[in-house]
């Protein structure tokens, strides 16, 4: 009897070091290892791939975001503030319901296929926006010149990234909307035009949270 209750307590004593070994090695050690080469090999990508301006982080190279006027009285959805570059249609799975303290469009895609009335009816009138908005007084956007990102969401419905071809669409009214020269402006996006990574993957595209924050460098310098 007292052999068998010795065993059990070196087994549990055995088990219990065992415990608190595995608990420190995986739980403790290993994390702070992984941390600390993270943040010493890859700092930025660690953080979130944060992008700073004016020593102030305001967004991420990986997050879309939306440049929109405050809502109106009655309005439902917010029209966009058009002195800035603007992004790819954020149709992703809703706004968030959850933690209403952030107003956060939730990752997701539309789940609609090619022919669904309601993903052909955003698309016509994403287009009729895009040309509407871009059109000023000595420059017409044609509808055939519309790159299928501007009136599509990703497939996460966050894509910070447009085509070179949107951008440019654009570059007439946000030269209008500044007060800027149209050279300026073209200048300034075919600065932040980032190439096929690695020479072949990916498309070309332009990220618009950094373009926006340049635009607003330029505009400053008046």
């Amino acid at each position: 009897m007292n052999n068998s209750v010795t065993n059990t307590a070196r087994l549990l004593g055995a088990g219990l070091r065992a415990l608190l070994v595995l608990t420190l090695v995986t739980g403790v050690i290993y994390p702070l290892v992984v941390t600390g080469i993270a943040q010493g090999l890859f700092n930025n990508k660690a953080n979130g791939s944060e992008i700073k301006a004016n020593g102030k982080v305001v967004g991420s190279s990986l997050i879309g975001q939306a440049y929109n006027l405050p809502l109106k009285k009655g309005q439902e959805t917010p029209a966009p503030d058009l002195k800035w570059f603007q992004g790819r249609p954020q149709n992703g799975l809703g706004t968030n319901s959850v933690n209403t303290r952030y107003k956060l469009i939730l990752s997701g895609a539309t789940n609609r296929s090619g022919d669904n009335a309601d993903l052909i009816k955003w698309v016509k009138d994403a287009k009729a926006a895009v040309v509407k908005d871009n059109s000023v007084p000595g420059y017409t956007v044609k509808a055939s010149a519309v790159p299928a990102d501007a009136v599509t969401s990703s497939g996460s419905g966050l894509d910070p990234n447009i085509s070179p071809q949107y951008a440019e669409i654009q570059v007439h009214r946000v030269a209008a909307k500044n007060g800027l020269s149209v050279a300026q402006v073209e200048r300034l996006v075919k600065e932040h035009n980032e190439g096929r990574r690695l020479g072949f993957m990916g498309d070309p595209r332009v990220n618009v949270l950094e373009l926006n924050i340049a635009l607003k460098a330029l505009v400053a310098k008046g």
